[in-house]
């Protein structure tokens, strides 16, 4: 419950929402609880003949107006107390998810986004279920199970200790079945999501299951996670099946009892037929808080346990501290001073001791065999993650200094892994300058070596492309990237193998046109074909997290070390394709 009193900025927004949706519930819990007195007045009145026609037709329009008062106030009630539930679930998944942006990398590194999901959806869904039905249960259970047993009570203390025999035994039951119940709920949710994800993948990935004949394999983990499913859910209602049988059968025992003892009592004068009316009315009323005190108590137990995982991301802080000097417009200049870079869990550093330095408005080559740290490189660039030791430098400011919003404003980058949305090519590449003219655009996407091709879309720029832009081919997404990020006109620019998709001889005219677009600013080209790269104004050479040469094109292959291998394969594999 300690955990649910964290909600209460949540709870106070709302607070006259739930108090007079807790009044409404309270009046209409008493209101049920005079209906009984009304009908033994009524059945007394009648057995001793001083209620006539008319009064009894008076009765009956207490009761029609007291019944039309609790359906307007169950309205009511419901629409304050779980309507307010559901606006604080907005506001708590809100938070959640902002929350998470202002995490960094190395969070979402070692949690998995099926888990993130699952607590996005479950466990807010859960503390939505203990601040709405959890709060109208507990009432429900303190004002009706009190007051009727209070009023049970007065009429006959002596029936009232024998009616009550098997409620414990209720409760019991009820709180069992309720973990039970809950426990079988979470794992059909927990099958549906797996469900989800295996169809989700399958359709990502339709045009390799297709090409590799692998529909029959697709469709036999489908109907094996699918029957998984149903099991679960049919072990679900069996237990659902189970439930209120056995619960109506306890309570018919109390009754039963009520029958057979109460019935004595009016015959022998103890009581009168209308009090033995309104006792069993009020048996009846209790019987539903003493069903629900175990699922008050699960209800908050599920709750409770939810918000304690919420709270443990909740006090998660970005390990990349946001530094304080503001940033308009960078000048490019870069500098690393003996940096090293371990990522979490890896014991071999990624970096290690790396030094460079890069002036404003040079077009920069990164090379290197795969895993030789390029990538990682530009990570730390763009502070996705911090060094473990060593000063890099951009203006002559520590980069930990700089605001980290303003450097990445700063700085466009694209990576090998390109992203388009299920959208328009203009509306993807307007994504980061929605005011860009049609000018700007056709200069981008000319560039970008796409030109031609966009316009032979049968809609031209207005092509929807997609989810994840299905309908282009990898050379064409990554291209489209390429131009979105020209359109953002910053003074860095980083390509992270961002043309690998195509072929070499179009890489070369890409970045040959690209260093006439950006020639007022600084560009850093990561690309494993160093054909591309012949006119960069310097070249470094990463192996093993090292800067292990540096220099022009010319320079490096007369040094004849690592970048001169790399080139001599290169050759004898593009005269190979040319053959």
């Amino acid at each position: 419950m300690r955990e649910l009193l964290r909600l209460k900025r949540y709870l106070l927004r709302y607070k006259y929402h739930y108090l007079f949706g807790i009044i409404a519930l309270i009046a209409i819990d008493l209101l049920q609880l005079i209906i009984p007195r009304i009908l033994k007045r009524a059945i007394d009145g009648l057995a001793t003949g001083v209620i006539d026609l008319a009064g009894l037709g008076r009765y009956f329009l207490i009761i029609l107006l007291i019944a039309l008062l609790i359906a307007i106030g169950r309205f009511f009630w419901r629409y304050l107390i779980i309507g307010s539930s559901r606006r604080v679930e907005r506001h708590l998944r809100t938070d959640f998810y902002k929350h998470l942006l202002t995490l960094d990398f190395t969070y979402f590194d070692q949690h998995k986004t099926g888990d993130l999901m699952a607590h996005a959806v479950n466990d807010i869904n859960a503390v939505r279920m203990a601040l709405g039905f959890g709060f109208i249960i507990l009432i429900d259970v303190l004002i009706l199970g009190v007051a009727a047993l209070i009023l049970m009570v007065h009429i006959s203390p002596k029936l009232t200790m024998l009616a009550i025999i098997p409620f414990p035994i209720i409760a019991l039951f009820s709180t069992r079945f309720g973990r039970i119940i809950h426990r079988l709920f979470e794992m059909v949710q927990a099958a549906f999501a797996q469900l989800t994800e295996r169809v989700r993948e399958s359709l990502s990935g339709i045009r390799v299951v297709k090409l590799f004949a692998q529909e029959e394999t697709e469709m036999a983990k489908f109907d094996n996670l699918s029957q998984g499913y149903v099991e679960k859910n049919k072990r679900l209602i069996r237990v659902w099946s189970m439930f209120f049988p056995v619960m109506i059968l306890l309570g018919m025992v109390g009754q039963v009892i009520v029958i057979l003892v109460g019935g004595r009592y009016v015959i022998f004068g103890e009581i009168s037929i209308g009090s033995f009316v309104a006792f069993m009315a009020y048996l009846s009323i209790l019987i539903w808080p003493m069903m629900a005190i175990g699922w008050t108590v699960n209800l908050f137990q599920r709750g409770a346990a939810s918000q304690r995982r919420l709270n443990r991301i909740f006090i998660e802080r970005p390990q990349i501290k946001d530094g304080r000097v503001p940033i308009e417009r960078l000048q490019g200049e870069i500098e690393f001073c003996k940096v090293t870079l371990t990522y979490p869990g890896k014991e071999v550093p990624a970096l290690n001791g790396i030094d460079l330095h890069i002036h404003p408005k040079e077009f920069i080559g990164i090379t290197g065999p795969v895993a030789s740290g390029k990538t990682s490189l530009v990570a730390l660039i763009l502070r996705l993650y911090e060094p473990d030791s060593g000063t890099i430098m951009i203006d002559g400011h520590r980069i930990e200094d700089l605001k980290i919003s303003d450097l990445r404003r700063n700085i466009a980058y694209v990576p090998q892994d390109t992203f388009l949305f299920s959208d328009t090519i203009r509306n993807n590449l307007l994504l980061g300058k929605r005011d860009a003219t049609e000018a700007e655009i056709e200069q981008a996407i000319r560039t970008a070596q796409i030109y031609d091709e966009i316009r032979e879309f049968p809609q031209g720029l207005d092509t929807v492309i997609g989810e994840r832009g299905v309908t282009l081919s990898g050379g064409q997404k990554q291209r489209i990237a390429l131009a979105r990020a020209l359109l953002l006109d910053r003074p860095i620019i980083i390509l992270d193998d961002a043309v690998s998709s195509v072929d070499a001889e179009t890489e070369k005219l890409i970045l040959t046109s690209l260093r006439e677009e950006i020639s007022g600013r600084t560009a850093l080209v990561i690309t494993h074909r160093v054909f591309a790269l012949q006119n960069a104004d310097r070249i470094y050479v990463l192996d093993r997290g090292r800067v292990v040469e540096a220099g022009r094109h010319e320079e490096l292959i007369q040094s004849r070390g690592l970048y001169y291998q790399i080139y001599e394969r290169q050759k004898i594999e593009l005269r190979l394709e040319q053959i």
